[in-house]
């Protein structure tokens, strides 16, 4: 019985760290969104912002919708 019980705390406890790295990988992907969207605007003239109908006090706020939403 104590093995029964030894296993399934292991296990969860596996469980657990594989949903924290899990969560720290998604993160770290919704970031590099982030990053690197926030990069290609940075690069963009003023002419091709404007194109957009953006300047360039949206460009965070922009990047920032593209990686995490809302």
């Amino acid at each position: 019985m104590a093995t029964l019980v030894h296993s399934r705390s292991q296990s969860s406890i596996l469980d657990r760290v594989g949903h924290i790295f899990e969560t720290v990988r998604a993160r770290y992907a919704q970031y590099r969104v982030y990053s690197n969207t926030l990069d290609e605007l940075q690069r963009l003239s003023e002419r091709e912002l404007d194109d957009l109908g953006l300047n360039r006090t949206m460009l965070k706020q922009v990047a920032h919708q593209a990686a995490y939403g809302s």
